[in-house]
C-alpha cells in the first residue's frame, strides 16, 4: 500500500485557493509572483512519477481535464498527467473523458479507504480543496507536501478550515525552493511518523 499524499500550494496564512489565477478568485495567481527555481518543477515531476494515481475532486478534475490533454510543450510531465490513472470524487459527473479517469463509487470514506488499502504506490491529491478538507476530517491523509509561499492573502479557502479535532503533525522534510522565501514542507500525522 502506498500513501495518500496531499500536495498543495499554500499561503503563509493557510489559503490554498487559486494559486495559479485560473479560478477568478480576486486574489488568485499569488503563487506565480515568486521564483521557486528549477528545483520546484523537478520535484513536482518526481512527485508525479512516484505516484501510482491521482485523486481529484470534481472541480479540480474539470479544470485539469480541460487543460492537460491539449496543453503543448509539457513533455514528459504532460504525458504522465494524461496517462496515469485518475480517481474522481463526484456525485454529478457521469462521463469522464480524460484518459484513465474513473469516478469513485459509493461513500467517500469507504471508497478512499479501499483505495489506500489497494496494492501499489502513492495516490496524489492536488488542489481539490473540498475533497482535501473531507480527507483531513476523516484522518485519511498519510502525508502533506505543502509548498508554502510567503504571502498573506487574508481571505480564501483554507486547507484546514473547519477541522473538528486537533491533529499533531511531524515535520519529515523542509527545503527552500528558489530565492524568494518559498519552502517545501513535508508533514505526516504524528502517529505515522
Amino acid at each position: 500500500m502506498g500513501k495518500l499524499v496531499v500536495s498543495e500550494m499554500i499561503s503563509i496564512d493557510g489559503v490554498i485557493e487559486d494559486p495559479g489565477g485560473a479560478e477568478a478568485f480576486e486574489r488568485g495567481g499569488w503563487a506565480f509572483q515568486y521564483d521557486q527555481g528549477p528545483e520546484a518543477m523537478q520535484l513536482k515531476f518526481q512527485e508525479l512519477v512516484d505516484a501510482e494515481a491521482l485523486l481529484l475532486g470534481r472541480v479540480t478534475y474539470e479544470g485539469f481535464a480541460a487543460a492537460w490533454p491539449t496543453m503543448e510543450g509539457t513533455g514528459a510531465f504532460g504525458e504522465r498527467m494524461n496517462s496515469m490513472p485518475k480517481h474522481v470524487v463526484t456525485s454529478t459527473l457521469r462521463e469522464l473523458e480524460w484518459t484513465n479517469a474513473r469516478a469513485l463509487d459509493g461513500e467517500l470514506v469507504p471508497a478512499i479507504s479501499a483505495l489506500r488499502a489497494a496494492p501499489g504506490g502513492d495516490v496524489l491529491v492536488n488542489g481539490s480543496a473540498q475533497l482535501v478538507q473531507a480527507l483531513v476530517e476523516h484522518d485519511l491523509v498519510d502525508e502533506y507536501r505543502l509548498t508554502v509561499f510567503p504571502t498573506v492573502l487574508g481571505a480564501g479557502k483554507r486547507l484546514f478550515a473547519g477541522t473538528a479535532a486537533a491533529t499533531a503533525l511531524s515535520l519529515v522534510e523542509s527545503r527552500p525552493l528558489g530565492d524568494d522565501g518559498v519552502l517545501l514542507l513535508t508533514y505526516r500525522p504524528k502517529a505515522q511518523s
